[in-house]
């Protein structure tokens, strides 16, 4: 069985090389633009500034037949299997980005803290719920 999944959009970002972004947005990931699709125009309108929100990509360049890695890719850590990492390579290259809404521009939305590289497919957009929502 199959499923398709469709891209709402895309990464703008500088960053460009996999091998040298960042591991996780919190850590030096630059500034970077959710290009979404003119379609897709009610689905961000709620969207503000300040707003807290899980980007879920399609980790394109992923290598789709690995099971288990080093963690950070450093050879130290022991094999483990990817269920158990948040490694980009893996079976079904979804990725999962907390971000904040830095501004709105049409149909672009800036954010921080996202280390997807540019081109990377935008899958979905959900916000992240505190204890009162």
């Amino acid at each position: 069985m199959t499923y398709e999944i469709r891209p709402i959009g895309v990464v703008e970002s500088p960053l460009i090389d996999p091998a040298s972004a960042p591991k996780q947005g919190v850590e030096g990931s630059p500034e970077a633009w959710l290009a979404f699709d003119p379609a897709m125009a009610d689905g961000i309108r709620d969207l503000t500034v300040g707003d807290e929100v899980f980007v879920l990509t399609w980790l394109h360049l992923a290598d789709r037949s690995v099971l288990a890695v080093h963690p950070r890719d450093d050879l130290r850590n022991p094999l483990t299997g990817v269920f158990s990492t948040r490694s980009s390579d893996r079976p079904n290259p979804i990725g999962l980005h907390r971000v904040r809404v830095l501004a709105i521009d049409g149909f672009r939305v800036r954010v921080a803290d996202l280390e997807a590289i540019d081109g990377t497919p935008i899958v979905d957009v959900k916000p992240v719920l505190d204890a009162t929502r």
